[in-house]
């Protein structure tokens, strides 16, 4: 069955609209959705991840895949516990693998990542979390940060390019199997400002990354899918997997539904979009690149990759200048005076300030 596709315009005020009305009595609406998702996928077996011989591959002992939608690695040398990695396949849009979302490798499970990557075909990597957060590691670092080769099992992982933007970093690497004489190129995107358990300060920012992202991935054929992950592979990861999710169905004029997302999400891995204030930040995100906030931004950040330089420190005072300049230069809205009553209430500042929780950090 063929679905009749909806204008952007008409999306953008449903949407919004839907939004107003969840945000209502102190986000009442957002609340009570996300308490109808804590049981989706509770009574699904992880009997695998919970096997002794693959406790030690799991970053996070109590955050395990589901049985029916693991990835599996090709079985080395007969050993029969060798094809576990704690990564599950889950939908996008299109099919039931279009991504893969796991945890950020730890420093005994980043050859079995690679192998991963290499099996599955993946030609595109997104990172969502920092390495460190103070002294805790939140992931191992398994690709060379500058120009370099370096061996993971039978893996070989040369970085070849390296390339900032306002709040992210696009690294080319180069992967090659021992005694196999074809390479690839993977795209590796790494955000590493989002918080671990909580959300980018700014929508603005997240929706240019993902609209980098959402074109790459249209550009040309995929032949496997997108790997997603950030430190424990279900927070982060399912936040940014339902916004990207919901960006291609909505160029397709297809109207979002941020809630079956989360709970189809949740089907294949537990805990996708970790938290209320993750939940609710997806649906401002989504409201501000439906406003088409992100188009002109986009495309500045997309030229100046040709002339950054390489850098190895990731994007931090320079970055938040950066967003600064940036709002500081966009146009003011017309003042209230002027405005129906209507339109002061999907003034998108207020309309974000309703979204947020009372105990954010934004308000």
């Amino acid at each position: 069955m063929r679905v009749k596709a909806v204008p952007r315009a008409q999306i953008l005020q449903e949407f919004t609209f839907h939004c107003l009305k969840l945000a209502e009595y102190d986000n009442r609406g957002f609340k009570l959705e996300f308490e109808e998702l804590n049981e989706v996928g509770t009574d699904l077996s992880k009997v695998a991840g919970d096997s002794e011989p693959n406790r030690p591959k799991n970053r996070y002992p109590y955050i395990l895949p589901y049985d029916h939608c693991r990835v599996r690695l090709s079985v080395q040398n007969s050993h029969p516990h060798s094809d576990y990695i704690n990564a599950n396949f889950v939908p996008g849009g299109g099919t039931e693998r279009d991504f893969i979302c796991t945890q950020g490798p730890l420093r005994n499970t980043v050859a079995d990542f690679w192998r991963m990557v290499w099996e599955q075909n993946v030609r595109i990597i997104i990172m969502v979390t920092a390495l460190k957060h103070k002294d805790l590691v939140l992931c191992e670092k398994y690709w060379p940060l500058e120009r370099g080769t370096v061996n993971h099992g039978l893996i070989q992982v040369t970085t070849v390019d390296h390339k900032r933007g306002p709040d992210y970093f696009v690294t080319t690497i180069n992967l090659r199997q021992r005694h196999c004489p074809t390479d690839r190129i993977i795209t590796h995107y790494y955000y590493p400002s989002w918080p671990d358990r909580g959300v980018p300060m700014d929508p603005c920012s997240l929706c240019f990354f993902a609209e980098h992202i959402r074109k790459d991935l249209e550009a040309g054929p995929l032949l496997g899918p997108a790997v997603v992950h950030c430190s424990a592979g279900v927070g982060r990861s399912g936040t940014f997997v339902a916004l990207l999710w919901l960006m291609q169905l909505c160029v397709r004029g297809i109207r979002p539904d941020i809630r079956a997302a989360v709970e189809d999400l949740r089907l294949h891995r537990m805990w996708m979009v970790q938290n209320l204030e993750q939940y609710i930040f997806a649906h401002q995100c989504l409201l501000h690149w439906l406003r088409g906030a992100t188009a002109g931004a986009l495309q500045s950040t997309r030229s100046s990759h040709t002339n950054i330089s390489t850098q190895q420190s990731e994007p931090s005072s320079q970055g938040n200048r950066t967003r600064r300049r940036r709002r500081s230069h966009q146009q003011t809205p017309p003042s209230s005076q002027t405005q129906t009553p209507v339109q002061q209430i999907l003034n998108p500042a207020n309309l974000l300030r309703r979204l947020l929780p009372s105990s954010s950090r934004f308000s």
